[in-house]
């Protein structure tokens, strides 16, 4: 079979993170394919030699198991070696990986619901880019005969997945206890919001290390879908009541797969991804900043960085921003996205130390840099970015919502502004200017933003909202939210 044709044929397709789908659709054969195709790339691409260590690792959904069995079956099969490193954060497995220069395969759906799951590929030196899944999708794998029900479940149960060891989670704390100075935090009352993260762990041995006084809150033994970037009312209240009592410092989480920060300051107020971004990127001394087309504007207005470059929404776009930076002869190249998530392009020096690059996603080193920052600085968390401008974002989405639907209404009103003008124009005015890097974004007249864009993960449409003060932002985000209902219970009225 072709893994093009399967992604139609399946209902799990690539998005911007990998492949995924309901877990129910990501049956064991739809799992070994996808990992053979990817096998094959490498081999064909000369990046991967018979025998050679393939790497695997699972969020704590409860299907992540299963699936990581049929990878490491797959693997097996090609003529590799799988190596179990267990539940651990997505970063923890690609830099392990890339150390050594063997692929792996992160089984996780992020921070989407629990019945989904999804397969991160990661190439021997980082992310797998668009042209590499072009290259993945264009593989025709054959499987063995009888291997398979018709259920395309596995008729006996595979043995192929090795006991976990530890060396990718350790090689993941030792990356930052051997860079941030011994007691960088002493002092510092920081409480973790663990949920069904899989970076818990990791956050509690290193910000423990580090000399933080840690508490640990909210831990579930039933995957929580944490949103680091559309967050959940609940998350909301939940920081508010653990800070009421000014007992924390900080808040600090992530999402299930650990890529992805949540920060909150002394009050209990969970910061934007795309401020934690600037705030990290001027606590490590950045001069180039790659973020996609949706984050906050201060990024250029601050006026902290020699380049700001905008991209396409999505991890892939990113690091190909980055290297385009680098290739043009720049360091001190990082990137981040509105969801938190945070990319060294360069090496960095941290109190003196190398910082190597990671060019894929981390939630941990968020957290540091902003809470290294607030102990340097003698300021609380929210005090750190009093110097940015006044300028606010926020986002939700609706799930459920059709993706023809959606790239239909959003279609029209890219064609013409006058159609824009007649849904949104009463509530936000007159529009100045269209971009349509990654779904619509529409500046008006009055200098607020509206970003509409179907989610590349899953049948959600997000809107994505800017304004001058954060109740704007969130009523802008409102609007949208009703308007976009009546679109989709429009179409099904019909």
């Amino acid at each position: 079979m072709r893994i093009g044709d399967l992604m139609n044929d399946s209902g799990v397709a690539f998005g911007t993170s990998g492949a995924r789908g309901l877990a129910s659709d990501m049956t064991d054969r739809v799992c070994y394919a996808y990992t053979q195709g990817f096998l094959q790339y490498l081999r064909d691409s000369g990046a991967i030699v018979p025998g050679q260590d393939v790497g695997l690792a699972g969020d704590l959904r409860p299907s992540s198991p299963r699936i990581m069995a049929a990878c490491a079956r797959a693997i097996l099969d090609q003529g590799y070696r799988p190596r179990n490193f267990g539940h651990i954060p997505s970063p923890a497995l690609a830099t392990y990986g890339i150390a050594h220069a063997f692929p792996t395969l992160m089984v996780t759906g992020s921070h989407i619901p629990d019945d989904r799951n999804g397969i991160k590929f990661n190439l021997p030196w980082g992310e797998v880019l668009k042209r590499d899944e072009q290259g993945m999708r264009e593989q025709q794998v054959a499987q063995p005969d009888g291997l398979f029900d018709a259920r395309g479940m596995f008729r006996t149960a595979p043995d192929a997945l090795p006991v976990p060891e530890p060396a990718a989670y350790e090689h993941y704390v030792a990356r930052y206890l051997d860079v941030f100075p011994a007691g960088c935090l002493s002092g510092m009352r920081v409480g973790l919001y663990e949920h069904s993260s899989v970076a818990r762990e990791a956050y509690a041995e290193i910000l423990t290390a580090l000399g933080a006084s840690l508490t640990c809150l909210g831990r579930s033994e039933v995957f929580v879908p944490v949103d680091t970037e559309a967050v959940r009312p609940e998350d909301i209240e939940l920081a508010r009541t653990w800070s009421a009592d000014g007992r924390f410092d900080a808040l600090v989480s992530a999402d299930g797969d650990g890529d992805r920060p949540l920060i909150a300051d002394e009050t209990g107020h969970w910061l934007r991804g795309d401020v934690a971004g600037v705030l990290c990127a001027r606590q490590l001394g950045a001069r180039v900043v790659v973020t996609p087309v949706s984050s906050n504007t201060l990024v250029e207005r601050c006026g902290c960085f020699e380049s700001v470059r905008r991209t396409r929404i999505g991890s892939p776009f990113v690091i190909e921003g980055m290297q385009q930076a680098i290739a043009a002869g720049f360091d001190g190249v990082v990137g981040y996205e509105a969801n938190g998530g945070f990319l060294l392009g360069s090496d960095f020096a941290v109190g003196g130390r190398r910082l190597p690059a990671l060019p894929t996603r981390d939630a941990v080193l968020v957290a540091l840099a902003i809470l290294c920052a607030a102990a340097e600085q003698g300021k609380s968390v929210s005090a750190l970015g009093a110097d940015l401008p006044l300028r606010f974002t926020h986002s939700d989405r609706i799930k459920d919502f059709p993706t023809q639907i959606s790239q239909t209404h959003i279609g029209a009103l890219a064609q013409d502004t006058a159609a824009i003008e007649a849904a949104f124009g009463e509530h936000f005015g007159a529009v100045e200017s269209l971009d349509l890097t990654d779904g619509l974004r529409i500046r008006f007249v009055s200098g607020e933003i509206v970003h509409l864009r179907p989610s590349g993960n899953a049948p959600e449409l997000r809107a994505y909202t800017e304004a001058d003060s954060p109740r704007r932002a969130v009523a802008m985000n409102a609007i949208c939210m009703t308007i976009m209902s009546g679109w989709r219970d429009s179409a099904a009225g019909a």
